[in-house]
């Protein structure tokens, strides 16, 4: 599986979007940095499809509109 995630930054509220195929070990990577919680991810069978979702949040348009909208309705 493949994962498209979204974290939150505990120190500024801030907002990551990153993808792996191994959630739990990317999440412990991010907090060894600094202190965040997962507050959203997609599973997908596809690393094609997890990119194309990824590059679709990173750039901010529509799709990360709607995401973020779901995520703090």
């Amino acid at each position: 599986m493949y994962y498209v995630y979204v974290l939150q930054w505990k120190k500024n509220s801030a907002l990551y979007i990153g993808s792996t195929n191994n959630l739990i070990r990317r999440i412990r990577e991010h907090q060894k940095k600094e202190s965040c919680r997962l507050i959203y991810y997609e599973a997908y069978l596809s690393e094609k499809t997890i990119r194309e979702r990824e590059k679709k949040l990173k750039h901010y348009g529509s799709a990360w509109r709607a995401l973020k909208k779901r995520i703090t309705a």
